[in-house]
């Protein structure tokens, strides 16, 4: 069983800025969110970490390079944000006014419903999990980070480990989350913003 394990949310890009979702689409950060990553990278300089996971996507990738500069990266699809086909590239209001039927169920379970042109939700959630649990056998008493996207974070903390169930969490642009186990359970440490 892991020791710990770090999950980290990719820092600022435009799309963020702007209130877009982003999805699959592949959007680099901004300046913001590289300087999000060089003041993480600080705080992460103490930390013993024996692997670091990414999302494949540039935006978590490159965070990933520049708070763990100088170690191996590990891209894994499993660990993208959810497709949200035809909402992509758009803002919240955007998705309302031009799809108010599709939204309106959306918003009300987003879970329950799949966007034309994106990812079945349970397809997302299968896929997340089953990334997440190939990783958590890292080996007894091994730190992992895992930067990604608040979608896959929420699926991690709340059906990976079972932690905040009852909420929808997403955590802030690099953010950080940090979860130790004691006694095969996952108990949440730290909660950095």
């Amino acid at each position: 069983m892991l020791k710990r394990i770090i999950l980290i949310r990719h820092g600022q890009t435009n799309w963020n800025l702007a209130g877009k979702y982003q999805g699959h689409a592949d959007i680099g950060l901004n300046a913001t969110g590289r300087a999000q990553a060089r003041m993480l990278a600080g705080r992460m300089r103490n930390e013993k970490i024996d692997a670091v996971y990414s999302s494949d996507r540039v935006r978590a990738a490159d965070f990933a390079e520049i708070v763990f500069e100088g170690r191996k990266i590990r891209r894994n699809p499993g660990l993208r944000e959810i497709c949200f086909g035809v909402f992509e590239g758009l803002t919240y209001n955007e998705i309302v006014d031009k799809y108010p039927a599709l939204s309106s169920r959306w918003f009300a379970k987003p879970f329950g419903t799949k966007i034309p042109g994106g990812e079945a939700p349970s397809v997302f959630k299968n896929r997340v999990l089953r990334a997440f649990r190939k990783l958590s056998r890292s080996g007894p008493d091994t730190t992992i980070a895992i930067v990604t996207h608040g979608g896959v974070i929420n699926i991690i903390m709340s059906e990976g480990l079972k932690l905040n169930k009852h909420s929808y969490f997403v955590p802030a642009l690099a953010g950080v989350n940090i979860i130790e186990f004691k006694k095969r359970k996952a108990v949440l440490k730290k909660w950095v913003e």
